[in-house]
């Protein structure tokens, strides 16, 4: 077996030891974290997983893309697709109506609602946003360019052919390199631009704010970032401008604008934690981190929910600027925000 995806119909092929019934799940290694064990990376993703139990998984089930098993001390590479075969689960519903903002040839672009996951995880496999665009679209290639938080909502760029997909992620993978100091070429890639809308608590200082993110070692659910000095942390940028300011009669709230210089994990949110303003409904980084284990186990008790405020984070993808993957011409795309985040702002 030589490839294990099949590109007539973007699916995946059961290697062989695999038992029938088996399902799938994807995971995409960004390239700030490129160089990690496959054990380390995967209890990441998989959220409240031991490390112990991960690395039962990856001896269970894990495969690259060209169907090679996978060992826990594997070195993840960027961009690289970790696949674990696994028995099918139940999951929760999720919301299901994806707004097409763009659309050509080649190119798709849609608004994702809040709550609804990009990739698949220990808790979501059917219900991902590309399960839910098939089931829409029967029969048509796509293929994700690249990731947002479950809870957060906002534009996404999807490849309808393999070329396209391909040219993407070269664009985005250019990016990511120059942010992080590996090259100095010029080209298209450097006209990408990604803005996001907050809601946070307390007023950030407008401008440019520089500090570099790690994964935090010392938290429970291994997917807490922190500023980090370590020769290994990730350099990281956003310039952010208050937009709007309202008060209550216990704090103030603001409307941000956040402009990503770099791409890093959770990055417009711990910076924004870090300046003394978390985004309201933030579970990891805002008021109280235990709420993010509370929310998982879907715990929150009716204080937790008075105190986030907002059942997700209060943080919108507004608009992506990027040449077109295929034709180079200068796309500025902008999914409208969501009527959640629309009402709450109006109510203050």
């Amino acid at each position: 077996m030589t490839r294990v995806r099949r590109a007539d119909e973007g699916e995946w092929v059961r290697p062989e030891g695999v038992p029938e019934g088996s399902v799938v799940s994807v995971f995409r290694v960004p390239p700030e974290v490129a160089g990690q064990r496959l054990d380390v990376f995967l209890q990441g993703q998989l959220k409240r997983t031991s490390r112990t139990r991960t690395q039962f998984i990856i001896g269970a089930s894990a495969y690259d893309d060209t169907g090679r098993r996978l060992r826990s001390n594997h070195r993840v590479r960027p961009f690289q697709q970790i696949l674990l075969w696994r028995a099918p689960w139940d999951e929760d519903p999720v919301p299901t109506d994806v707004p097409v903002i763009y659309e050509d040839d080649d190119l798709l672009a849609v608004n994702k609602p809040a709550l609804l996951p990009v990739h698949p995880t220990a808790r979501y496999h059917k219900n991902t946003l590309i399960k839910v665009l098939q089931r829409a679209r029967p029969g048509e290639w796509l293929s994700l360019g690249h990731r947002l938080d479950r809870e957060t909502s906002g534009v996404m760029l999807i490849a309808k052919n393999p070329a396209c997909d391909r040219a993407l992620k070269r664009s985005l993978e250019e990016r990511a390199r120059r942010a992080a100091g590996t090259t100095r070429r010029a080209g298209p890639a450097e006209e990408i631009e990604k803005t996001y809308l907050a809601i946070t608590w307390g007023v950030p200082p407008d401008g440019r704010y520089e500090r570099s993110v790690e994964l935090d070692p010392t938290h429970s659910t291994r997917v807490r970032m922190r500023l980090g000095e370590s020769a290994g942390a990730l350099y990281a940028a956003t310039r952010f401008v208050t937009l709007a300011t309202k008060r209550s009669e216990e704090r103030v709230y603001a409307r941000v604008q956040c402009d990503l210089e770099t791409g890093r994990q959770h990055q417009i949110r711990i910076h924004l934690a870090s300046l003394g303003t978390p985004i309201v409904g933030d579970k990891l980084y805002g008021p109280d981190d235990r709420l993010f284990a509370r929310g998982v186990d879907g715990e929150l008790t009716a204080a937790d929910v008075a105190l986030l405020e907002l059942p997700r984070q209060a943080l919108h993808a507004w608009r992506i600027t990027i040449p077109h993957p295929m034709s180079g011409e200068r796309l500025a795309i902008e999914a409208p925000v969501p009527e959640d985040l629309e009402t709450f702002w109006n109510r203050l």
